[in-house]
């Protein structure tokens, strides 16, 4: 089933009303007299089903709309929900009440004058669609559905219309009735609401008509079903019974084979019947001869049944791939991974091992006259890992607790301008490095090695991060809590001597953007990348876009065309984009330099997806994670296995367009741990489940539509988070939390902290791009005078 949501809101005054006239045209719909563009508002509703009926919900102000005219226009229902409306139709008028039909063929007219704010139905049959399953007498003129039929069908469209927004996120394979069920009630009702005259048939030859056709309906699957059994069913003659169809415009045996044809059609578009064969359908509705059904069925929908049955139901890999927009799909199992398949451990013995240093002397430390060391870890090939988190990963670097550490990271977009933020880096180009021969980092995501859901390339792209680590720390345990202080933050400069003491950034508008499928002007589904200047001599710097491009599809060095942004690291190939200039003219950003993920090891096995956040943080996009403040993660594996990546220049809450100013950078933390016995129970900290930021005004906790996903979920986490996320729960994640923070740190009441949370606590949505979509609450410590 097809869907969309149109609002005039979304568009600005001046071309509010000629989208709104477009939108009803979709509809079948003309408008005739228009309120202004600025007291316009309106909104449809609409789907279309798999047999191609189209209903469309419009709720909008006072207005006229007709039936619009049409060379594929068949019969239009019309059914008013709210609201009052004048009804005018070839030389008659009247009222429309609601929950009445409207029954208007193609050729007719058929006019709506709406008086007050109103909610209509609209409800299309295309002519083949209308031919092959309405075995009534059309209409010529526009009429009411009346009667016990009437009626009956008016509850049923009305209670899809209340349904619309559960309706849209059903699985596709309860909707299939509706064909059925609608064009079943509009024979019905066509029958019982045309006069006589018009059907051909009195109103006692009507009603026999009728009761005939239910009983040839209950008797499809008889092969041996014939007009004289029908006839002595009814107790008439078989030739009364012939010209009673023919006087409907129709005869016995073509009726027969077209119920028959449609239930068989509706049986291969069915999954409850995917192990039945084709013959098995044909036989199961009173068909004798695969062969000749197999040729009627082309003939009456222009299409094989085998064909047909493929069509309606598409692999499984399709439809997970409609369904869910980043993630491993639902369906796929995929193999635990070896350790052989993760990255060397190239930086640091096991913390086990005799003799174990302390230190990697590869990186070196220096020593400050408390005994604190200064670690250095630089990003390359050897220390990043790309797209996942896992507890399984080798540490790069040990480090005490209260030791500082000088960490480098890469944004995974830098390859969108490889001159300006790839070109002469030695680290970037390692880590970058890809050709047909030698790919550096293979392993983007926590895909198959192999790629065999989608090959797109090594780990599918199933998480998209570069992340620098793992860093132990000694001694850390699971229960322990890490204190991340965020020292400082430098941008990464460009290498190359053209851009000399400049840094980039890339923000890129993607197709798992929130916007993506909410666009005013064509191509309605495209994906821009802007570039952007990162002003470095200030440490209130401005960000300014130096150009954009559209998307256009790249072939990475192993071969893969990419027609999307699908997987991390493809190289742009410049001669095949367009460079637009003239973007955001005299706007500066400021530049407010975060990490959008910092993590601990997740608890459970596997590599685990490094896009959607969980209890161990991960990939937050808070742009408070910046400089000054404190990130708090409880630990769950032995040595924490800190990393940290995704560096960005600037984001806004939302992250909504699907990334920021993907910008790399360079950040100076200090690790501290904190012992799980020795915590103090009245510290912030101390009932931690979840990532906790405290800067030196507010703590910031972090809610998600699932706290803790992978537990939630189990093995179909990491599918399941991206379809079933929603800010209503993310929201609620947050309350609990700032409840439980106030009552347990602050030491209120349930009804003290609600008070509190709902006159003074703000919340924000962190982002809703990341399959576990996040909601803030921020905590002033201004609150609390007597701290």
């Amino acid at each position: 089933m097809r869907q969309s949501h149109f609002s005039t809101e979304a568009w600005p005054q001046p071309g509010r009303a000629a989208a709104w006239r477009a939108e009803l045209m979709v509809a079948r719909l003309c408008c005739e007299n228009l309120c202004a563009d600025h007291t316009l508002h309106g909104t449809v509703q609409s789907r279309t089903t798999s047999a191609g009926i189209e209903l469309a919900c419009i709720s909008s102000v006072p207005q006229s709309v007709a039936v619009a005219a049409g060379k594929d226009r068949g019969l239009v229902l019309l059914m008013l929900l709210e609201g009052e409306a004048g009804l005018a139709t070839t030389g008659a008028s009247n009222s429309l009440r609601a929950n009445e039909i409207v029954c208007v063929p193609a050729g007719a007219h058929a006019e709506l004058s709406l008086a007050t704010a109103f909610r209509l139905l609209t409800v299309h049959i295309g002519p083949a669609l209308l031919a092959a399953r309405v075995a009534a007498p059309q209409p010529t003129e526009a009429i009411k559905l009346t009667g016990d039929a009437g009626l009956l069908f008016a509850r049923m469209l009305c209670a899809a219309a209340d349904t619309f927004d559960t309706v849209v996120s059903a699985d596709p394979k309860a909707l299939q009735p509706i064909d059925s069920t609608i064009t079943e009630f509009l024979a019905t009702a066509l029958i019982a609401s045309q006069p006589p005259d018009l059907a051909g048939l009195t109103q006692s030859r009507t009603a026999i008509f009728a009761r005939i056709c239910e009983r040839v309906d209950a008797r499809l699957a008889e092969p041996g079903l014939s007009v004289a059994s029908i006839a002595a069913d009814e107790h008439v003659s078989a030739r009364y019974l012939q010209k009673l169809f023919e006087k409907s415009g129709t005869n016995f045996s073509v009726y027969l084979r077209t119920r028959r044809l449609e239930r068989c059609r509706t049986d291969l578009a069915n999954p409850l019947y995917s192990k039945l064969t084709v013959s098995d359908i044909c036989y199961r509705w009173g068909f004798n001869d695969p062969s000749y059904f197999s040729h009627a069925f082309r003939q009456q929908f222009g299409i094989s049944p085998s064909s047909y049955r493929d069509q309606m139901m598409p692999a499984p890999a399709k439809v997970v791939a409609q369904r869910i927009s980043r993630g491993r799909p639902e369906h796929v199992r995929i193999q635990p991974i070896a350790r052989d398949q993760l990255p060397a451990n190239d930086g640091i013995a096991p913390a086990s091992a005799p003799g174990h240093p302390g230190h990697v002397s590869r990186w070196g430390h220096a020593t400050d006259s408390f005994g604190r060391r200064h670690h250095r870890l630089n990003a390359t090939d050897k220390t990043v890992h790309w797209g996942y988190l896992s507890r399984d990963l080798p540490a790069v670097l040990e480090v005490e607790s209260g030791d500082k550490v000088t960490i480098e990271t890469l944004t995974q977009h830098a390859s969108d301008d490889w001159e300006r933020m790839i070109e002469g880096d030695a680290g970037a180009q390692s880590v970058f490095h890809w050709t047909a021969e030698k790919k550096n980092v293979d392993r983007r995501g926590a895909g198959p090695l192999d790629a065999s859901i989608y090959g797109r390339g090594a780990g599918e792209g199933f998480g998209v991060h570069i992340c620098t680590g793992p860093v132990a720390v000694r001694d850390a345990m699971p229960g322990d809590v890490l204190e991340v202080r965020i020292l400082d933050i430098r941008p990464r400069m460009s290498a190359n001597p053209c851009y000399h003491g400049k840094a980039f950034g890339s923000n890129a508008a993607t197709w798992w953007g929130f916007h993506y499928r909410d666009l005013l002007t064509e191509p309605r589904e495209r994906e821009v990348v802007t570039i952007f200047e990162i002003d470095c001599e200030r440490s209130d710097g401005k960000a300014r876009a130096l150009y954009n491009f559209r998307w256009t599809p790249q072939r990475d060095p192993a071969g893969v065309l990419h027609p999307t942004i699908d997987y991390p690291g493809v190289p742009v190939d410049h001669s095949t984009i367009e460079k637009n200039y003239d973007v955001l003219i005299d706007i500066e950003i400021p530049v407010r330099p975060h990490f959008g993920v910092i993590a601990v090891a997740p608890a459970q096995n596997g590599l685990i997806d490094s896009i959607p956040p969980s209890s161990f943080a991960g990939n937050l996009d808070n742009w408070r994670v910046t400089r000054g403040a404190s990130v708090f993660l409880r630990v769950a594996v032995p040595g924490a296995l800190f990393s940290i990546g995704d560096p960005h220049a600037s984001q806004g809450d939302s992250e909504l367009c699907g990334t920021a100013i993907e910008c790399s950078l360079t950040g100076d933390f200090q690790l501290v741990l904190h012992k799980n016995g020795e915590i103090d129970p009245n510290a912030p900290f101390a009932d931690l489940t979840y990532p906790l930021v405290e800067t030196a005004n507010e703590w910031i906790l972090h809610g998600f539509s699932s706290p803790n996903h992978l537990t939630e979920f189990g093995q179909k986490a990491q599918s399941h988070i991206y379809m079933k996320s929603t800010l209503d729960e993310a929201m609620r994640d947050a309350f609990r939390k700032a409840r439980r923070f106030l009552m347990s740190v602050k030491k209120l009441s349930e009804d003290e902290a609600v008070t509190l949370i709902s006159v003074a606590v703000d919340f924000g949505i962190t982002q809703v791009v990341n399959g576990n979509w996040g909601v803030h609450a921020i905590i002033r410590k201004s609150l609390f005078t007597g701290a």
